[in-house]
């Protein structure tokens, strides 16, 4: 088929080149912690003074009992995970050449919609009746940011952040494994960080920013949005609640793919999460009170440890509802994957 690329060294690529995405991302990406570990850092400055009889072991002992002393264990367990989180952006945000993560990063190695994926716009677009999507694909999204100022007039930062959402039918070989859908979402915002309290939840940072979101396709498969919106972030302990209200840019009629794109995404997105030990549960609401739980989402998420390797956990999400990617905002998704994830919310 003309619109799905055929032979052997294109097959391949279609294959890897998602990964090899991940790959170079993980090269990147400081997703809460230095790539360069304070241990290690201990370690180069100490081995310069060393004498040459000093063992590698001694140094590494050594190290590590400067860290306890600077940083008690008792204080570390105590640190909200929220409170981190901004901690460590802040830090790395003042490092060149960094790149920090933004929304949640990772990769579903199957993830199965029970409600199956619509063909007809795809089918209508290259009038090809054959094309036929299957109920399980994988999908995966990058996030990253950077600030773009810090402590502006001594009262806010600004930052930008591209986030890419891809769908991938790669078990349908017969398709030669096509990108059923990719969405693409740079953002730029002011954030402010308060620090008030309410009813015993602190108020760690709001944000005032614009976002586009589009898929960049054309016809009848094409998608865009663009919007305004306010983020307000509260935490307590390791319960952190997030509330996301937005008002969308008006469009020319003519210009406009998805005039009515809100009756199904709403005007807010509400997310909690909660990290116990080395695990995150997250949960997002969207659209349900405003639609009369007719149009809205739910999407529930839980990242775990893969023994103790660090920087990979495992991750299971689950979605039900609308809007789950740009091409079925108005299509009802019941959806369940598995995979690994690289960050998460805290």
């Amino acid at each position: 088929m003309k619109y799905f690329s055929s032979g052997t060294g294109l097959l391949a690529w279609r294959f890897i080149h998602p990964f090899l995405v991940i790959v170079v991302m993980m090269g990147f990406i400081t997703p809460g912690l230095s790539l360069a570990s304070d241990l290690t850092t201990c370690m180069s400055e100490r081995m310069e003074q060393a004498s040459d009889s000093t063992t590698v072991g001694e140094l590494r002992a050594q190290c590590k009992t400067q860290m306890d002393e600077e940083s008690p264990a008792e204080q570390i367990i105590e640190t909200p995970p929220t409170s981190k989180r901004l901690k460590v952006d802040r830090e790395n945000a003042l490092q060149p050449f960094t790149l920090m993560s933004h929304r949640p990063v990772y990769f579903l190695a199957g993830a199965y919609n029970s409600d199956g994926y619509s063909s007809r716009y795809f089918q209508e677009q290259y009038d090809d009746p054959s094309i036929e999507f299957k109920d399980i694909e994988a999908q995966f999204q990058v996030s990253l940011k950077v600030p773009l100022g810090l402590d502006v007039f001594n009262a806010f930062d600004i930052y930008a952040a591209y986030t890419n959402r891809s769908f991938w039918q790669i078990y349908s070989s017969d398709m030669s494994a096509p990108f059923r859908e990719t969405n693409h979402e740079p953002e730029a915002w002011l954030q402010f960080t308060p620090g008030w309290e309410i009813l015993g939840f602190k108020n760690i940072a709001n944000a005032v920013g614009i976002a586009h979101q589009s898929n960049g396709r054309a016809g009848v498969l094409s998608r865009s949005w663009n919007r305004i919106y306010a983020n307000f972030v509260f935490a307590k302990g390791n319960f952190a609640l997030g509330f996301k209200p937005w008002i969308r840019l008006s469009e020319d009629a003519e210009d406009d793919d998805n005039p009515d794109i809100t009756d199904y995404l709403g005007h807010y997105e509400l997310r909690v999460g909660y990290k116990w030990n080395d695990h995150v549960f997250s949960a997002m609401s969207r659209n349900n009170l405003e639609s009369g739980f007719d149009r809205g989402a739910v999407e529930l998420g839980w990242s775990f440890p893969l023994g103790n390797y660090p920087y990979l956990k495992g991750y299971i999400q689950y979605f039900r509802g609308y809007g789950e990617s740009l091409i079925d905002y108005n299509q009802r998704v019941n959806r369940i994957g598995i995979g690994i994830a690289l960050t998460d919310f805290l």
